[in-house]
């Protein structure tokens, strides 16, 4: 530590500087347009094991259908792709069409837009997937959003840990997401400080 003063001392002013510049930004969840039905969702992964969650939504912010489910020891990569796989084959099985498909995992969204090169096996195979369904909809919109933006897909893909299997709600999402909706839905600004 005493053989590079200068280093450190230039690692701290460059963390203070790009730190006290930022501000915090506004996110907002956005509703689809009439017509239109939005997915959002999201994987998580805690102490190697990961589970995935996703939520649909009307023009008005109403729920239409909700997923969670554990899916094992994955990357959290690989959690996002399985999440937005699930979350496709649900539209199938429900026949929607009219579709936006936000995430808050950006490396995602590069890699599904950009056919970006995958080496895990895994994650190559959720995207194959992904790859086919979305060109066979009519519309399909895929956008990222902070994480701010994503509260209750990401509520819904923690809760798929205390899962042994898959669990899908149609009537009624769970409790742990009702004041969440209330609150996209009402379009609630949710600051993001980092």
């Amino acid at each position: 530590m005493a053989r590079f003063p200068g280093l450190l001392q230039t690692r701290a002013t460059l963390f203070l500087t790009r730190n006290y510049h930022k501000q915090p930004i506004e996110v907002v969840w956005k509703k689809p347009e009439h017509g239109w039905t939005k997915l959002n969702f999201d994987g998580s992964r805690k102490h190697g094991q990961a589970s995935i969650g996703g939520i649909f939504r009307n023009h008005k912010g109403e729920f239409l259908l909700g997923y969670s489910e554990p899916i094992g020891a994955a990357t959290s990569t690989v959690a996002e792709f399985a999440a937005l796989k699930r979350g496709l084959e649900l539209v199938l099985e429900n026949g929607w069409t009219d579709l936006w498909l936000e995430g808050d995992a950006k490396i995602i969204m590069d890699i599904i837009s950009k056919r970006g090169r995958l080496r895990c096996q895994e994650a190559k195979k959720h995207v194959n997937y992904i790859n086919v369904v979305m060109p066979g909809l009519s519309n399909c919109v895929l956008s990222h959003v902070y994480r701010e933006g994503n509260r209750a897909a990401d509520k819904l893909a923690k809760l798929g840990h205390q899962f042994q299997d898959p669990k899908v709600w149609r009537l009624q999402p769970p409790d742990i997401v009702l004041p969440i909706m209330h609150e996209d839905a009402q379009g609630k600004i949710v600051l993001r400080t980092k």
